[in-house]
């Protein structure tokens, strides 16, 4: 089977695998789109994600199919389903599982970052982490279920309540996706701080009030709106000159969800005094616990549109490009399907 294997930094490689099987609690499915994720350009990077990825990894986390075939103890899906998959696969034993927060799990598999993903045309994954899909979700909509996921526990936690004005920081996959979020939690009034006009223009048509470029007068622009507040920012970009101009924005007593993921060793300088003034309450999200089935929910009903962002759909010979060349991914978000 076809495959995009992770070596190391700047080192991918399409190659041809043996299809697996799966053991006895065990799913094969056959994978017809693969969403290429900012955390899958880290590792590419060099850097750590959620967790380490070994040489020899297949990467792709993002990902939805068809089921292929079931190890002996599968009941619950058959041959030919329409499935997602949730990457993250918890051991329920640790001290973090046994105590609710299990997204912390000491024994966490990765399916895609720390064991073989969704890049290749098969992948076997335990039943566990397999989803049904709606019959009329498409597998490009399913393959974001994740990302989708991993932003509810984020906007969970960003105490949105109805009337509240917002500031989404980014316009790329993960900040229209919040945008919306925050528009369905009550958020009466959202912002939208994105240099790329395409993307302030996409931010438009998903409900955004305001679509802003970080480059013109911000608070001339807000002034003129009426907006003297902010209850909650979330940065999606994961730079740190945005982490900073999040809290330079944030109103006095709001939340700043720092969403986006930076490269390890990153560091903010901050004004301890500037936070205590003001009361902010700094927040970040750490992968999608519990929050599958919402996504799929949301994206089953139409309640969240995950595909007007979508650049296109491409190959996997085309996925080293899309890691390496930012200039590519500011078009959009990108989709593989193995099978192109």
């Amino acid at each position: 089977m076809k495959s995009a294997v992770f070596y190391g930094k700047h080192d991918l490689r399409i190659e041809e695998l043996q299809k697996p099987s799966p053991k006895d609690r065990e799913v094969l499915i056959k994978v017809m789109a693969c969403g290429v994720c900012g955390t899958d350009v880290h590792i590419y990077e060099g850097d750590k994600g959620a967790a380490d990825s070994p040489s020899g990894t297949v990467l792709g986390h993002e990902f939805s199919g068809i089921v292929e075939a079931v190890g002996a103890s599968v009941t619950n899906y058959k041959l030919g389903d329409r499935v997602c998959i949730d990457p993250n696969a918890l051991c329920g034993e640790c001290y973090y599982c046994r105590n609710g927060i299990g997204h912390f799990c000491e024994k966490m598999i990765g399916i895609g970052t720390t064991c073989n993903g969704g890049f290749s045309e098969y992948c076997v994954v335990p039943q566990s982490q397999v989803y049904k899909i709606g019959d009329t979700t498409t597998f490009e909509e399913a393959a974001m279920t994740e990302p989708v996921a991993c932003c509810l526990h984020g906007i969970d936690m960003c105490n949105i309540k109805p009337g509240s004005t917002a500031l989404v920081i980014g316009g790329g996959m993960i900040g229209l996706i919040m945008l919306q979020l925050a528009k369905l939690n009550g958020a009466s009034t959202v912002v939208l701080m994105e240099p790329v006009e395409e993307k302030r223009e996409m931010g438009r048509k998903l409900g955004a009030d305001l679509c802003i470029n970080p480059s013109d007068d911000i608070h001339s622009l807000l002034k003129e709106n009426k907006i003297n507040r902010f209850d909650v920012v979330i940065e999606c970009v994961g730079l740190t000159k945005t982490i900073a101009q999040a809290i330079e924005l944030a109103g006095k007593k709001s939340t700043v969800m720092m969403f986006g993921l930076t490269k390890p060793d990153d560091t903010v300088s901050i004004k301890p005094f500037e936070i205590f003034q003001k009361e902010i309450d700094i927040k970040a999200s750490f992968i999608n616990p519990y929050t599958q089935t919402r996504a799929i929910n949301l994206i089953d009903t139409k309640k969240i549109d995950v595909t007007s962002m979508v650049h296109r759909v491409a190959s996997l010979n085309e996925l080293k490009d899309i890691l390496s060349k930012p200039e590519l991914r500011a078009k959009g978000k990108y989709i593989i399907n193995p099978w192109m």
